[in-house]
């Protein structure tokens, strides 16, 4: 709602998670806050991207043991189900009711910027004292001449589909086309990854190995530097590709990226610079060009995480509504959804400078039991110890993550990790037994271990010289004082 002279604090653009999180901080700092949703509160997480997309998974691997133990097919009818009661259960806090509650005003429509502090709503003006843009991205189009549109989904309309797919193509091999194409596989599609490089270019080869093994076993056949110049469908559709190599497919998945939403929102009325994708350009403050606009989510050029959604949009609602200086944490951890997981923060296939301590899981006595000894842990570590980033292989690794994350987050050593107690046996045991690798080789170096010799001997001669007693009674030299 307004203020009282009709001015609205903290104005957001889009009801997705940045939106919904903005809205919620700005508002539970006594700020009037309105947020405008053109359609469903909630955004991609909720109806389009982590809770399906997990929820399937979750079904796929179900239905794969099925098989295996049964013979019998997966009902994709009830995976459906699940996946819509799924997001009936979640739905509930994203709703405009939940925001009216938190103290925060929704309205619906379509809404530009139209000059310093003006906006329109469906032609309504608006006027606020500052904003936040959160209006998310939207899967990208490849452009494959002769691709018929009706025979082609996205990661936002796949959804729709009312029965399995007997042969999936995809086109990509980023998280989405991995997760998605794992997981038709094990339902029972016929699945072919067509992807430009290789699949997941920003992780370590050795993680991607893992990966594209499993992927493999679970019936994917994956392209890698492939590319379709042009596709026909008379019947089914038939991709062809530059090596003369033709897929054919009844379904094609574009799974190439996501662009922002940015068209139409009147960035130029108010001063804020997108770079040349469209993303919105934002300081480490998460404020744009414009010092009284802000913008968090999908729509900037941050990494596209729901996580850092939600962080990035209330550093952005603090910093605006209080005046504070914060800044975004530079630890992203990222994790792929595939069997196994790949968990990441502050780690990729550039070469990352400093040393590695790794695990392999094979010596990991939690997958020992479980007999899941594919994976890894890896930490990076840099001067003095610290821990600087690391990826994690195996089932739950994004579980795992969370202890690295704030080591990188909280500037760790391996000392601190190597330290702390660790339950056993978990599948995090590979952090610690990693930080323990790390720390005994410092000690084994030749500085540390003649300092270590030096202590030991003053200890020694310490005890032989009987200044230290070994018996219960008095210290000596201490006159039978206690």
């Amino acid at each position: 709602m307004a203020s009282s002279d009709g001015m609205i604090d903290f104005l957001v653009l889009g009801g997705g998670t940045a939106g919904i999180v903005g809205a919620k901080t700005a508002a539970g700092f006594g700020a009037s806050t309105v947020l405008v949703e053109q359609g469903r509160t909630g955004g991609d997480c909720l109806w389009t991207g982590c809770v399906p997309s997990k929820t399937l998974l979750s079904a796929a691997a179900q239905a794969k043991t099925l098989r295996e133990h049964t013979g019998r097919e997966a009902d994709f009818p009830a995976v459906r189900d699940r996946i819509a009661n799924t997001i009936r259960t979640i739905e509930p806090v994203d709703t405009p009711q939940a925001l009216e509650q938190a103290g925060v005003e929704v309205l619906s429509g379509r809404i530009t910027f139209t000059g310093a502090g003006t906006a329109a709503l469906d032609g309504r003006p608006l006027r606020f004292r500052q904003a936040l843009i959160a209006t998310g991205a939207q899967p990208a189009d490849p452009g494959v001449p002769g691709l018929d549109p009706a025979r082609t989904v996205t990661s936002e309309t796949i959804w729709d589909l009312t029965r399995l797919p007997a042969r999936l193509a995809i086109l990509g091999g980023g998280p989405i086309a991995c997760e998605l194409g794992q997981a038709f596989a094990r339902l029972g599609s016929e699945v072919t990854m067509i992807v430009r490089s290789r699949i997941l270019a920003k992780e370590i080869p050795e993680a991607v190995d893992i990966v594209r093994e499993s992927l493999t076993a679970d019936g994917v056949t994956i392209l890698e530097n492939s590319s379709v110049t042009h596709a026909t469908s008379p019947g089914d559709i038939q991709l062809q590709l530059a090596d003369g190599t033709v897929v054919g497919a009844s379904i094609v998945l574009l799974a190439t990226g996501r662009t922002p939403r940015t068209t139409a929102l009147g960035l130029e009325h108010v001063g804020v610079r997108v770079d040349g994708r469209g993303h919105v350009i934002t300081d480490a403050r998460m404020r744009t060009s414009n010092p009284l606009i802000w913008a968090a989510g999908d729509v900037t050029a941050h990494p596209q995480f729901t996580h850092l959604a939600g962080v990035h949009a209330s550093v952005a609602a603090a910093n605006a509504v209080l005046g504070l200086r914060r800044r975004i944490s530079t630890a992203v951890p990222r994790v792929t959804y595939t069997s196994p997981e790949i968990a990441t923060v502050n780690s990729t296939d550039g070469g990352e400078t400093g040393r590695s301590r790794t695990v392999w899981h094979s010596h990991l006595d939690r997958a020992v039991t479980e007999d899941r000894t594919e994976g890894f842990t890896r930490l990076l570590v840099g001067a003095g110890g610290r821990v600087t980033g690391g990826t994690i292989v195996g089932p739950r690794a994004g579980e795992s993550l969370a202890e690295l994350s704030l080591a990188v987050h909280k500037k760790l050593r391996t000392s601190d990790i190597a330290g702390a107690t660790h339950a056993y046996p978990t599948y995090s045991d590979g952090v610690w037994n990693a930080a323990v690798a790390d720390v005994r080789e410092r000690l084994a170096s030749p500085l540390t271990g003649t300092a270590i010799k030096v202590l030991a001997r003053i200890r020694r001669l310490a005890i032989d010289g009987g200044r230290i007693s070994s018996g219960p009674g008095t210290r000596p030299g201490s006159g039978g004082r206690r």
